[in-house]
């Protein structure tokens, strides 16, 4: 079954992630369906790109996250397919595999390139486009080897990279705009809404740059619970969404460019 290694990775009396019990038949050939990005804080910050296929989530976990540059090549791992209901969940995992915070920072659709998706990813090169809050446009997934293999995850070595169009820019999405596309929160928001003092010690990564992250959360988690510090989404017009508009010149990757 497609959600074997999702299920054996989880003890769902624990995990509050969605145990796949929800079957929906995904479209077929060049027709829309649902993506979406979860901003993953865990023993390291990554991103988990996930495509609808096949009534599951086609999930890659992205490092770095997406790039709107089409030179920056990010890696992505392969990894367990997830049910279709992890789509829109947003929260805190306690402990056990994955523990720490998973916010809902994009969601859209996407529609293949190609009329045959299981053959291009077979092939290991998945063209498709995105309309989603701030990825859109054309992008690729390819499968490499070499120097890209590792990178610190598990799973099938790919590449994502941003095809050249209205959508491409110099922009760094992830800075521009950090917050979730579901509650308009960011980390500590997410956490103080759940419980802080789950993390107050023992928390899922105690040293280093993510460490110190965590940290910093946390106590601005326990500051929000106690009202002494105002939520992300007070000052969600500092970083503004990107939206579906019909000229260029609305997408952010575009904003400021020298014509």
């Amino acid at each position: 079954m497609a959600l074997e290694k999702y299920k054996a990775k989880r003890d769902f009396t624990k995990s509050p992630e969605p145990a796949g019990t929800k079957v929906i038949r995904s479209p077929s050939g060049r027709t829309p369906r649902f993506f979406c990005v979860q901003k993953h804080l865990a023993s390291h910050l990554h991103y988990d790109f996930r495509l609808e296929h096949n009534g599951v989530l086609l999930s890659w976990a992205v490092p770095k996250g997406p790039a709107l540059d089409p030179t920056i090549k990010r890696l992505a791992m392969h990894v367990e397919d997830h049910p279709i209901d992890y789509g829109e969940f947003e929260g805190v995992i306690p402990s056990g595999y994955g523990a720490g915070i998973v916010m809902l920072w994009d969601r859209g659709t996407w529609t293949p390139e190609s009329d045959d998706v299981d053959a291009s990813l077979a092939k290991g090169d998945l063209k498709f486009t995105l309309d989603g809050y701030k990825l859109k446009g054309s992008w690729v997934l390819v499968r490499t080897k070499g120097r890209y293999a590792g990178g610190g995850e598990s799973g099938e070595p790919w590449l994502l990279i941003k095809h050249r169009d209205d959508w491409a820019g110099p922009v760094d999405i992830a800075e521009f705009a950090p917050l979730s596309v579901k509650s308009e929160g960011d980390f500590a928001d997410i956490l103080s809404q759940d419980n802080p003092d789950v993390w107050r010690s023992n928390r899922p990564a105690k040293g280093g740059e993510t460490g110190a992250m965590f940290e910093r959360i946390v106590k601005r988690a326990l500051e929000l619970r106690e009202g002494s510090a105002k939520p992300a989404r007070a000052a969600k017009t500092t970083t503004p969404r990107t939206t579906k508009a019909a000229k260029p010149k609305a997408s952010p990757a575009t904003k400021g460019k020298k014509k």
